[in-house]
């Protein structure tokens, strides 16, 4: 009796246990079947694999190009002082790095030498002119004799070789008297020369500007080929920039069909420099003129623009960028440049269609714009260029798509705005 009672509660026992193995395996494959049901249905699958993805709307816009180039800032005119006579320099009468102006007496070289030179030269045309004096005499009395002597002659009243000396003594009086006026002439152009030399002894400078470092000093030796310093012209300046020879076509191109004057023969577009600390300066600036040919080594041509520049504030040997605006596109197509993907070399963009797929678009780019490009071919305004994700994507992929902006979109692609 007793094994048979227990016999009894095992049997209850493996029964209760059996029945929560059904329970569990009837669960089991009800939620099997619930799957199955759900991958029966399309939509829900697809709504399961939508890449989520952010776009932007492409736009349509007004826009200015601007070129861009790197300045070297030198002075307007840069004047070389050299003295014209040679001498000791005996004293320097400016302030290096100093305003000079024009005839402004910059160095001063001995003049003893020169002022005697001058007085010599005074004292022979004094001497020159006294032997003019002398042969203007001669040439009176000669002139005289002859008048008296001629009626004389004609009467027979004296011998006809009378006659012949007084004119023979007339005529030489007279080139006497010529003589004597060219030594005067030739005395008085020395003494204009020793004049002029004694006033190069004053070494001036020719046009107004910073004077530079003296290159020689007081004491020194100087003749003509020294250079004693520099005097540069910086109001205006120029800034000389070089564009390629295609940049330079394609400026003027669009010069003769009137869509720039950058290049024109009188360019009136207002030239920005922009300074090495990043400051624009205040000036505008126009070109002054472009070089006669291209440099055969680095394929570009050279341009000299002119700035003002009150205050002298920019020096010669300065960097800066010059920035202008070289051409205006009506209607451009915008995208921005995160969404440009490369493939072997070709330019391709993700658009999210109205079925919320992807599709692959190849476009022809033209130049940048601040952080777009301008799409010349490929896109029409208005369509949703997809900037995340891309790398998941595939042509005709299933897309969720969160529409933003496109500053938002240049903030999430920045490594501190990644998300």
């Amino acid at each position: 009796m007793q094994l048979l009672k227990l016999n009894m509660v095992e049997y209850q026992n493996t029964r209760a246990i059996l029945l929560s193995v059904a329970g569990v395996s009837m669960l089991a494959a009800s939620a099997l079947l619930m799957t199955a049901c759900n991958s029966r249905d399309p939509k829900a699958a697809a709504t399961s694999a939508a890449v989520p993805v952010d776009a932007v709307r492409v736009r349509q816009d007004y826009v200015p190009l601007i070129g861009d180039w790197v300045g070297t800032l030198d002075g307007f005119v840069n004047a070389q002082i050299q003295p014209q006579v040679s001498g000791y320099l005996v004293q320097q009468k400016y302030r290096e790095g100093s305003l000079v102006v024009k005839d402004q007496i910059l160095f001063q070289i001995d003049s003893r030498q020169f002022q005697a030179t001058v007085d010599q030269a005074a004292a022979q045309v004094e001497q020159a002119r006294g032997q003019l004096a002398q042969a203007k005499a001669q040439q009176s009395l000669a002139q005289i004799n002859l008048k008296r002597d001629t009626p004389l002659a004609q009467a027979r009243a004296i011998a006809q070789s009378q006659l012949d000396n007084d004119t023979q003594q007339a005529e030489q009086a007279d080139a006497a008297v010529a003589a004597a006026k060219a030594a005067v002439s030739a005395a008085e152009a020395a003494l204009a020369t020793a004049n002029l030399n004694l006033g190069f002894t004053e070494v001036r400078s020719l046009v107004s500007g910073i004077a530079g470092q003296a290159a020689t000093q007081v004491g020194n030796l100087v003749n003509p080929q020294s250079v004693l310093t520099s005097v540069s012209q910086l109001d205006p300046i120029k800034v000389y920039f070089s564009i390629s020879d295609a940049e330079y076509l394609a400026l003027t191109d669009r010069a003769n069909s009137a869509g720039s004057y950058l290049l024109g023969k009188q360019s009136a577009l207002p030239l920005t420099l922009i300074l090495t600390d990043g400051r624009v300066w205040p000036h505008k600036g126009h070109i002054v003129f472009v070089d006669r040919q291209m440099n055969q080594q680095t394929g570009a041509i050279r341009i000299a623009a002119s700035f003002p520049n009150p205050g002298t504030v920019l020096r010669p040997g300065q960097f800066g960028r010059v920035t202008a605006e070289t051409e205006i596109r009506q209607n451009a197509i915008l995208v921005p440049q995160i969404a440009v993907q490369e493939l072997q070399g070709t330019k391709q963009v993700y658009i999210a269609g109205p079925d919320n797929k992807a599709h692959i678009v190849n476009v022809t780019l033209g130049p940048q714009v601040g952080n777009d490009w301008i799409v010349t071919s490929g896109l029409r305004a208005d369509q949703r260029v997809i900037t995340s994700n891309v790398q998941k994507l595939r042509d005709g992929a299933q897309v969720s798509v969160h529409e933003i902006s496109e500053q938002a979109a240049i903030e999430t692609s920045s490594p501190t705005g990644a998300r």
